[in-house]
């Protein structure tokens, strides 16, 4: 056994936590639980802390549920929300909570034993409810006057936007209560963690289970994250940031860490890793007398992409990266597929042209000043090539004559056009 608080604590993630929890849990092994929305069928970097969360808490030997919110998540919670969401059907939830748990068996060890993960669906216990059943033994337990002070609720009652709050929003925090109760009393569940959204809602569960069994509960939260300059943490300019590469690339994935700044590298090294406090120290003192060479950022993006996903798909990220902004070869490319090449490509801007355009060969300047309009005049094209400022294909062409035909086309179907050190444009010939 080890310290999970104290662990939480000089990671930087620590919020919010009950008094007498953490001398609860150093008196030997313990059960605790985090939820997770299961609105898509895939978890995004947001859900990160929570799952760090529980990866300490396994290793600090305690046994980590994971609760899936089969039913809850055709009620929704009101926390952090300005508007009501749109509820899900029986076959959509089905599909999200099988994406869901493929995800965590890759940070969490699942199973029969002592301290293995568990997976819990609160639709299990909540299918076979009647609602005069939960108004009778739930609902009167807990007073109206006290679900009413509670922020989410507040902030929802008094929003600018006047949409109000639905009675199956304002009913999510009994219902969240009793799955907190149900784990304490069927799976000796003595400890609900979350984000520090979720404080309200999660001592309502401990306040229920004081209430109707007179038992003791202990409650959790870690601090949510943001970014230093403002923008949401887990957004990109192509959207969220998922776990499952199909909807986020292993490349995207690695670069929305190697591109953290200084500020938020040196808090996330702490919280998305699990790089002991001396490590860390460490990098971060090579990071310093160093910080052109992005110690901490790589770290943090390796660290991360093979545990998310794998070592091959760090590997194809880093060649990926290398052959964008380093010195990385032709031969990378030619591995890829359609598909790989649309992920490298991806937000970078796309001209297509037709295969026999290029037939009897167009010269620089036509090509890329009217053919595809990269740049407004074939004068500029002249201008960039004397300057040293243009690449094809990862090569500099001499003059603005240079001939490319339908030869140049990589892997037969694209021309790769690079101006500067970071703008770059796809031609695809079809």
């Amino acid at each position: 056994m080890t310290n999970f608080v104290e662990e939480l604590r000089w990671r930087g993630m620590l919020h919010d936590i009950m008094p007498n929890t953490e001398e609860k849990l150093n008196e030997g092994m313990s059960a605790g639980y985090i939820g997770f929305d299961p609105t898509a069928d895939s978890l995004h970097v947001g859900h990160l802390t929570q799952i760090m969360t529980l990866i300490h808490f396994q290793r600090a030997g305690h046994k980590p549920y994971a609760l899936v919110g089969g039913a809850t998540g055709m009620v929704g919670d009101p926390s952090g929300k300005s508007a009501e969401r749109n509820l899900l059907t029986e076959e959509s939830l089905a599909h999200n909570l099988n994406g869901i748990k493929a995800q965590l068996s890759k940070f969490l060890v699942f199973g029969d034993g002592a301290s293995d993960a568990v997976m819990v669906n609160n639709a299990d216990w909540f299918k076979n409810f009647s609602f005069l059943d939960f108004i009778r033994d739930v609902g009167k337990h807990i007073t109206v006057n006290y679900m009413m002070a509670k922020d989410s609720v507040k902030k929802r009652l008094n929003g600018e936007s006047g949409a109000g709050l639905s009675f199956t929003e304002f009913s999510y925090q009994l219902i969240q209560g009793y799955d907190f109760y149900y784990l304490w009393k069927n799976h000796n569940c003595i400890l609900q963690m979350g984000g520090s959204d979720q404080w309200g809602n999660i001592v309502t569960g401990t306040e229920f289970i004081r209430r109707k069994d007179n038992g003791t509960a202990f409650a959790l939260t870690t601090q949510l994250i943001k970014k230093a300059d403002g923008t949401k943490f887990g957004k990109t300019e192509t959207g969220a940031v998922w776990l499952d590469p199909e909807k986020t690339s292993a490349y995207r994935f690695y670069q929305f860490w190697l591109n953290a700044s200084d500020e938020d590298v040196k808090k996330w090294i702490r919280i998305f890793t699990l790089k002991g406090q001396q490590e860390v120290e460490q990098l971060e003192a090579e990071h310093n007398a160093a910080p052109h060479l992005r110690i901490l950022q790589k770290a943090l993006a390796e660290d991360i992409t093979i545990r998310t996903h794998s070592e091959a798909a760090l590997e194809t990220a880093i060649n990926t990266s290398n052959f964008l902004f380093g010195n990385g070869s032709l031969e990378f490319f030619s591995t890829l597929s359609d598909a790989q090449v649309m992920e490298v490509f991806e937000g970078i801007a796309q001209h297509h042209i037709s295969k026999d355009t290029l037939a009897q060969g167009l010269d620089v300047a036509t090509l890329l000043a009217e053919s595809t309009n990269i740049f407004p005049s074939k004068g500029e094209v002249k201008k960039t090539v004397q300057g040293g400022g243009l690449s094809i294909n990862k090569d500099k062409p001499v003059d603005a004559g240079v001939q490319y035909t339908s030869e140049n086309l990589l892997n037969g179907k694209y021309i790769i056009v690079q101006k500067g050190k970071k703008n770059y444009f796809l031609i695809i010939a079809e």
